[in-house]
């Protein structure tokens, strides 16, 4: 069975409704309208309670590090590599960044109680790789991100922030500079809860930013970013022989951009 929670913006809070489905997964009429309206959406319990706790151990072990610019998690071994195409994520970046779509890079978030990490920011860029596209009954977007929590994030812990259908803003610059800084609140502007084992996934072209983290616990979040096969938004690109073992669908994930003889990802393939 699978959940997602399609979230409903109401008075600066995100409600969440669970939608369940049986059977081999491709999206339904209700996740693309809620995606469509929204810009993001939280895939429920991807990660079971093992997987999370063992991702945790690796992290608490080797002392990991989270750092924007540096270490990839992806790179951490055999449990964060397997993240890279999971099984339940896997059919919602196809239909949203098509059957060519690449891993373009991946970074960790962490997070202590009063740490911050910067305002709103992303939307629908007139140049890079920051855009949404619905045409003939196919959604197509950029650079676009899977955020596995590894910890809870309850309303109003902080964290990612977003103002929900601003990926088809009309007025990207209109934004008052204070509330991109969240020196003062608006309802446009929400912070959705989500679970340990949870993903959260979004469009770069919405506008989005992380929250002063106001809880106790650290806040860990592994953010796996994936763009269309022919574009790149990271200057540089995957050494596939540092991997090691590697599936085929994972090494053709993993290539740089190309578009001519490109393979696609969705074929039955040894995963």
């Amino acid at each position: 069975m699978i959940l997602i929670s399609l979230n409903i913006s109401f008075d600066g809070f995100a409600y969440v409704v669970l939608a369940c489905y049986e059977g081999e997964y491709t999206m339904t009429p209700e996740e693309k309208f809620a995606f469509d309206l929204e810009g993001y959406f939280v895939i429920k319990d991807v990660l079971t309670v093992d997987e999370v706790a063992e991702l945790n151990k690796i992290i608490d072990k080797n002392n990991r590090q989270a750092d924007s610019h540096g270490g990839r998690p992806s790179s951490w071994g055999e449990p964060f590599k397997k993240l890279i195409d999971h099984p339940r994520i896997f059919p919602y970046l196809v239909e949203l960044l098509g059957p060519y779509v690449r891993l373009d890079h991946d970074y960790a978030i962490f997070m202590d109680q009063g740490g911050s990490r910067g305002g709103l920011h992303g939307g629908p860029d007139v140049v890079g790789d920051h855009w949404y596209k619905y045409r003939d009954g196919i959604m197509r977007n950029g650079l676009s991100v899977m955020a596995y929590a590894l910890s809870d994030v309850d309303v109003g812990s902080g964290g990612f922030a977003c103002i929900p259908g601003s990926q088809k803003t009309n007025f990207l610059n209109y934004v008052p500079k204070e509330v991109r800084q969240f020196k003062c609140d608006r309802h446009y502007v929400v912070q959705p809860a989500v679970k340990a084992g949870d993903v959260l996934f979004f469009t770069e072209a919405l506008i989005h930013g992380t929250k002063p983290w106001t809880a106790s616990h650290q806040r860990r979040s592994l953010l796996y970013k994936y763009s269309p096969g022919h574009s790149a938004w990271n200057i540089n690109y995957y050494d596939l022989e540092s991997y090691g073992e590697l599936t085929e669908r994972q090494r053709r994930m993993l290539q740089p951009p190309s578009i001519g003889q490109r393979p696609r990802v969705d074929e039955n393939l040894e995963v």
